[in-house]
C-alpha cells in the first residue's frame, strides 16, 4: 500500500484533524500528526530579541506599565544597532511638539558608515506611538507624577523597537529594601540547592 504525503490546499488545524480522523494506517496517521505538529510557520513571527537593556531603570524606578514604541532611525543607526553598538544607560524620554523623544541613547557609528553623513551619536530620536498611548502617557506624567523611562531596545519581527516604562521613582530606603529582598531570594535559592 502506497501513501502519498502531500500538502493539502487548506492548511490549518481543522483540516489536519480531519485527515487524522480519516487515516487508514498507522503510517498515514504518523504522517498527518507530523504535518499537524511541524507545519510551516514563521518561527520568528512574534519573537523578540533583545539588543540593549537599561538595568538602571529597574534599580531606580518602580515600573508600573511597559509600552512598545517604534523609533525613527537613520540608515547608519540601524546598521550600528544591528552590530550591537548602542547604550541606554543615561537615556531618558521627554515630550516636545506632539511627540516623545528618546534622548541620551548613545549609538556609536560603524567605521564603515557613509561618508556623506556626519553621525551624531546622541541625537534625539522620535518615538512612534498611537495617539491613545500618547494621551495616556501625558495624562499619567502630568497628573499622577509618573515619569517615562526607556527599558530596552529589541528586534520585533525584524524591526527595531524600544520598550518604554511608565514609572515612579524609588527613594533611598526603597532601593535598600529591594536590594535586601533580592539578596534574600538569591540566598534562599542557594540554600535550597544545597539541601537537595
Amino acid at each position: 500500500m502506497e501513501i502519498a504525503i502531500r500538502r493539502q490546499p487548506a492548511t490549518g488545524k481543522r483540516r489536519c484533524r480531519l485527515l487524522l480522523n480519516r487515516a487508514e494506517s498507522s503510517l498515514h496517521c504518523a504522517a498527518v500528526v507530523f504535518l499537524l505538529k511541524y507545519r510551516p510557520l514563521n518561527i520568528l513571527q512574534g519573537a523578540t530579541m533583545s539588543i540593549a537593556n537599561n538595568r538602571k531603570a529597574f534599580h531606580d524606578y518602580y515600573i508600573e506599565e511597559q509600552i512598545q514604541a517604534g523609533l525613527v532611525l537613520e540608515g547608519w543607526e540601524v546598521k550600528a544597532i544591528r552590530a550591537g553598538r548602542v547604550q541606554l544607560k543615561e537615556s531618558y524620554i521627554y515630550w516636545k511638539k506632539d511627540a516623545f523623544y528618546l534622548v541620551g541613547c548613545h549609538i556609536t557609528a560603524l567605521p564603515t558608515a557613509s561618508t556623506h553623513v556626519r553621525p551624531d551619536p546622541v541625537r534625539p530620536r522620535k518615538l512612534l506611538l498611537n495617539q491613545r498611548e500618547i494621551n495616556k502617557l501625558i495624562g499619567k506624567t502630568e497628573r499622577a507624577g509618573y515619569t517615562i523611562v526607556p527599558l530596552n531596545m529589541h528586534f520585533h519581527r525584524g524591526k527595531i523597537k524600544a520598550e518604554i516604562g511608565l514609572a515612579k521613582g524609588k527613594k533611598l530606603h526603597d532601593k535598600r529594601e529591594s536590594s535586601k529582598e533580592s539578596d534574600w531570594k538569591r540566598e534562599k535559592q542557594r540554600l535550597m540547592k544545597q539541601a537537595r
